[in-house]
């Protein structure tokens, strides 16, 4: 068996400097900790229940099957705070059939970014 005291997702961004301004201004991520120095030194943002490191170089951008899900408690909040600054939002917010309200956006290599609000009514708040 094996026991998972943490986790986190690492990204290696074209651009480090670029990401970080993005996960910072535009989602308002805080920062948990830092390492290295210059442009390329690594970050890492508290994210809910784990984090997110931001470290290194790629020449290339992730591939296209990379993506966040991002739960937050208001959408509608979110989507005002990216709007202000900058960042190219998808899709808006809105109730999906399934009953969460999602908005998408990118981040400055792609990685598509799913802010969902779970909703006081749907199951996922509730224990059977």
């Amino acid at each position: 068996m094996m026991h998972v005291l943490s986790s986190r997702i690492l990204l290696r961004p074209t651009d480090p400097e670029r990401s970080r301004r993005f996960y910072e201004d535009v989602l308002g991520l805080q920062i948990y900790r830092e390492f290295g120095t210059g442009p390329d030194r690594g970050t890492v943002y508290f994210l809910g229940g784990g984090f997110l490191e931001i470290s290194g170089r790629s020449d290339t951008p992730p591939g296209p099957g990379a993506a966040l899900w991002l739960q937050v408690s208001d959408a509608k909040a979110a989507y005002g705070h990216v709007l202000s600054h900058g960042a190219a939002v998808e899709r808006p917010p809105r109730r999906e059939p399934w009953g969460l309200v999602e908005m998408w956006l990118t981040d400055p290599d792609g990685v598509r970014i799913a802010v969902v609000e779970v909703p006081e009514d749907h199951p996922l708040r509730h224990r059977p």
